[in-house]
């Protein structure tokens, strides 16, 4: 029975990888990979971490601070100034706008100052 099924799923991912190679792997669109650089904006704060920690946006962008978790937080830049939600309360969303100028900017929750993240603005 067992050699049935493990000639079964070989069969089946060698009739796939035709499938898979027609549906990507060229870059026949370019713009799509650039794009991909740029994320969507939205940090999701759980169990004391912000999640992604580095976030890469654009000039600007409006950023969605969602705090999943069940005490306030904060998303402040280290540089004060350049962006700040806030206490955000528990299971509630802020936002906040990027900065402007391309580059690496770090932030904090100035109420528990050991969660860190980064946004990054290319």
């Amino acid at each position: 029975m067992h050699k049935r099924m493990r000639s079964g799923a070989v069969v089946l991912v060698l009739a796939g990888a035709p499938l898979l190679a027609a549906c990507g792997g060229g870059s026949a669109h370019p713009s799509a990979s650039s794009a991909a650089a740029v994320s969507s904006g939205r940090i999701t704060i759980s169990n004391f971490m912000y999640s992604p920690m580095t976030d890469d946006v654009a000039p600007g962008a409006t950023i969605s601070v969602v705090n999943a978790d069940a005490v306030a937080h904060t998303l402040s830049a280290m540089d004060r100034g350049q962006f700040n939600t806030g206490d955000i309360a528990a299971h509630q969303t802020k936002t906040s706008k990027a900065p402007t100028t391309p580059g690496t900017y770090r932030y904090i929750c100035n109420i528990h100052q050991y969660m860190m993240g980064t946004i990054v603005v290319k």
